[in-house]
């Protein structure tokens, strides 16, 4: 079951699940007050990398300097298949890769 569907900066649909949705409020608590910033980090990225052991594995990147942390770019893990793209993960990391 999807939360949610968007089309991210170059017009591909990404998928949220539910059990995603779940697995990243448990692991990545910190991540649940920022379930709209992670919409706007896939539309409108300061950076979007490829994994170097899987190209179908991206990286998009968003940088939220209101955080009180030094981690304040906030990454989301996005794999493709067949064209669509599911999000693995989300959490936030001090540097982008």
């Amino acid at each position: 079951m999807r939360v949610w569907v968007i089309k991210d900066k170059t017009r591909r649909c990404i998928f949220l699940s539910h059990e995603r949705w779940r697995h990243i409020n448990q692991e990545h608590p910190e991540i649940s007050e920022y379930f709209e910033e992670l919409k706007y980090t896939l539309e409108k990225p300061l950076k979007i990398s490829t994994y170097e052991n899987d190209e179908k594995i991206k990286y998009y990147y968003k940088y939220f300097k209101q955080r009180n942390t030094s981690s304040k770019y906030l990454l989301i893990i996005v794999k493709y298949l067949n064209g669509k793209g599911f999000i693995i993960t989300a959490y936030f990391v001090r540097n982008i890769k």
